[in-house]
C-alpha cells in the first residue's frame, strides 16, 4: 500500500494519495454479465495526425467508452447511425456491445473531422456534420431500463437529463461534457451534474466551466453543484479524483509511442464505469481503482490509430499493464 496522508487543512484532514493494491480478481479481468448502458455518439471520424490521415473510420464518444467498458461488463449502447454506416463497422459494434438501443435512421451518420498538431497535444476541429444526430430522440429499450449503472457521454445535456429518468433504479451514473455544451448550454450542464453521481471532465473544460484556474477549486465548485465525485482528466498526466475532502491523483502510464490520442478520454471513462459495474459497488476504494483502470485503458487507446488500440487488446494485455502500473507507483 502506498499512502501519503497529511496536509492538514484547518480542522479537516486532507487525503492526498492513497493507493491500495488491486484484489487478484482484477488481474483475471472477469467480464460480468450485468448490464451497463452507455449513451452517446457513434461516428465516422476523419483524423489527421502528423504521420497518418484516417478517413471515415469508426469513432464517437459512446463507441470508445462502450468498447472499453465491454472488457469488464456486458454493455448496451444507445446511439444513432445513418443508412450509410458501413456493415463492417456494425459488425465490430455487434461483436462487443448489445445494440438493441442502436437506431438506424434515413440520412448520413454523424461525422467529425479533426487535425492534431505536431505534438499530438492539441486537436483542431475542421468540420462537424451532425446529420442523423441532429434530430435524434433517444429511447431506452425495455431491457436496458433495469441497468443500475449508466454512462452519459458528451451529449446535449438536456438529452442526458431526460434520458436518465427513463431507467427504473440507477445505482450509479456518470457523465461527461465538452466545450461546445459548456459554451452554449452552461445552465443545462450544471443542471445535468445535479442528476448524476460522478462527473468526468478534462482539465481545460473544467476551468472553462467554473472560471477557476486551480483544479481543486474547479472540483469543489462542480461538487457544490450537486455531484458527489469529480474526475478531472489530464491527458498523458493521468487524472485526479475528488470526493468531499479526498484528493486522489493517479499518474498516467508513460507511453513511448503515442500515435493517435483520439478516444483516450472516452476509453478512460468507459473503463471506469465498466469496472464499477463489474464490482456492483461504489465505495471510495473501488472508485479509486476504477480510475486506475481508466488510465490503463486510455494508455492502450493512444498506441494505435482509431479504435485499433482497443480492438486488438486482450485481457492478458490489460492484466500485464495493471501489474506494470502497480510496480510503477510502489516504492
Amino acid at each position: 500500500m502506498l499512502a501519503l496522508i497529511g496536509l492538514k487543512n484547518g480542522s479537516k484532514f486532507l487525503h492526498i494519495i492513497c493507493f491500495e493494491p488491486f484484489e487478484r480478481d482484477l488481474y483475471e479481468i472477469i467480464r460480468v454479465e450485468m448490464m451497463l448502458t452507455v449513451f452517446g455518439s457513434t461516428a465516422l471520424d476523419t483524423i489527421r495526425t502528423p504521420t497518418k490521415v484516417l478517413k471515415d473510420v469508426l469513432g464517437g464518444a459512446a463507441t470508445f467508452a462502450g468498447i472499453s467498458a465491454s472488457f469488464f461488463v456486458n454493455t448496451g449502447l444507445i446511439a444513432v447511425i445513418g443508412k450509410d454506416f458501413p456493415k463492417k463497422y456494425h459488425k465490430i459494434l455487434a461483436s462487443r456491445l448489445n445494440l438493441d438501443g442502436l437506431s438506424v435512421k434515413n440520412g448520413k451518420t454523424f461525422r467529425y473531422d479533426g487535425k492534431y498538431d505536431e505534438t499530438l497535444s492539441t486537436r483542431t476541429t475542421l468540420r462537424t456534420e451532425l446529420n442523423v444526430l441532429e434530430n435524434f430522440h433517444p429511447v431506452v429499450p425495455e431491457q436496458y431500463k433495469k441497468s443500475q449503472f449508466v454512462y452519459l457521454a458528451n451529449n446535449d445535456p438536456d438529452q442526458n437529463i431526460a434520458l436518465i429518468k427513463e431507467f427504473d433504479r440507477v445505482k450509479f451514473s456518470m457523465c461527461d461534457t465538452i466545450e461546445f455544451w459548456i459554451s452554449t448550454k452552461k445552465a443545462s450542464v450544471v443542471k445535468m451534474f445535479k442528476q448524476v453521481d460522478a462527473v468526468v471532465i478534462n482539465d481545460e473544460e473544467a476551468k472553462l466551466l467554473t472560471k477557476e484556474s486551480n483544479l481543486i477549486k474547479c472540483a469543489k465548485k462542480i461538487m457544490d453543484w450537486g455531484t458527489e465525485y469529480v474526475i478531472i482528466k489530464k491527458g498523458q498526466h493521468g487524472s485526479i479524483l475528488f470526493f468531499e475532502d479526498v484528493i486522489f491523483p493517479s499518474v498516467g502510464l508513460p507511453i513511448e509511442n503515442v500515435v493517435d490520442p483520439t478516444g483516450a478520454g472516452d476509453s478512460f471513462a468507459g473503463a471506469m464505469i465498466g469496472y464499477l459495474t463489474s464490482k456492483k459497488k461504489m465505495d471510495l476504494s473501488t472508485i479509486k481503482k476504477s480510475a486506475i483502470c481508466g488510465n490503463v485503458m486510455g494508455s492502450f487507446a493512444v498506441q494505435k490509430y482509431g479504435l485499433g488500440g482497443l480492438l486488438e487488446l486482450t485481457k492478458a494485455d490489460i492484466t500485464k499493464r495493471v501489474k506494470q502500473y502497480e510496480k510503477m507507483v510502489s516504492f
